[in-house]
């Protein structure tokens, strides 16, 4: 890989952990991942007029990835909302590809290898370690429900995005449109769950997270997506997924988490078990 590659997609996945803990460490949820997807629209606005307009048939993939990233930040919220950083992430992050790589299987006549079957049980190891090893958490349970729904739609924006990038003849120009569809369905999807004022609170309380985690946010996603174009796929995907590690200093230094002996021996199976499934 080139070095040049490898570094941007290195210090991407040291932001994607970032902006995350930006919204783990914010009093009100809400308010901090609102912030975030709306935080989307500014560069999006600007991609959407300078560049191509991606191909018609990428249209259902962006709506249908769309309406998957209101499942993906409404589990996620709730994730945050009761469990650490150091726990909901690595789970979400590890259970996506294991969801991806099951949708392969049956949908898409993936053909799995011995190594891939092994890094789907590494994943499947640290996961029932950092959740038995936390079953005195409170509200434990929910966190492993929620931290692996939040995961069960990261394994399908990610099935849905890949293709509809390749076919978008401008993937980020897709990657765009795909944003802006997003934050306009979030603040309808808070609506019905009883949240109201979310725009007067952003301008109250998140105006930092909005220009700097949505940005932070949109350009993470976009150098994965170059990164897409310059180097092999799986190596790319793999290299991203290095945030898994990223996390337990965030969560150490900046959040004031509890690093145990078994948070650390599960995080290194996720991220070993996902390296694995994204190379073989």
């Amino acid at each position: 890989m080139d070095p040049i590659v490898f570094t941007a997609v290195i210090i991407a996945s040291m932001f994607h952990a970032t902006w995350n803990g930006m919204v783990k460490k914010h009093s009100n949820k809400v308010t901090a991942l609102s912030a975030i997807i709306l935080g989307h629209v500014p560069i999006s606005i600007i991609a959407v007029i300078f560049l191509p307009m991606p191909s018609f048939d990428s249209l259902p993939y962006i709506i249908v990835s769309a309406f998957i990233h209101q499942g993906y930040n409404w589990f996620l919220l709730k994730s945050y909302s009761v469990g650490d950083l150091t726990k909901v992430y690595p789970i979400a992050r590890g259970f996506g590809p294991i969801i991806a790589t099951i949708i392969s299987i049956f949908f898409l006549g993936l053909i799995i290898s011995k190594a891939s079957i092994l890094s789907i049980s590494l994943v499947c190891a640290g996961i029932l370690i950092i959740s038995l090893f936390g079953y005195k958490t409170i509200n434990n349970l929910s966190i492993i429900k929620y931290s692996l729904i939040t995961g069960f739609f990261i394994g399908l924006y990610t099935v849905i995005d890949g293709y509809g990038a390749r076919v978008s003849l401008s993937a980020i120009s897709y990657m765009s449109w795909g944003f802006i569809l997003s934050a306009m369905l979030f603040p309808i999807l808070l609506k019905i769950n009883k949240y109201d004022n979310i725009f007067r609170n952003i301008i109250n309380d998140g105006k930092a997270i909005f220009w700097i985690g949505g940005s932070i946010s949109y350009l993470v996603y976009g150098v994965v997506i170059w990164g897409f174009t310059k180097a092999p796929i799986p190596m790319v995907s793999a290299l991203r997924e290095s945030s898994i590690v990223f996390i337990i200093f965030i969560g150490i230094f900046f959040l004031d988490e509890k690093i145990n002996l078994a948070k650390i021996i599960s995080i290194i199976l996720i991220f070993l078990g996902v390296i694995g499934l994204k190379i073989f």
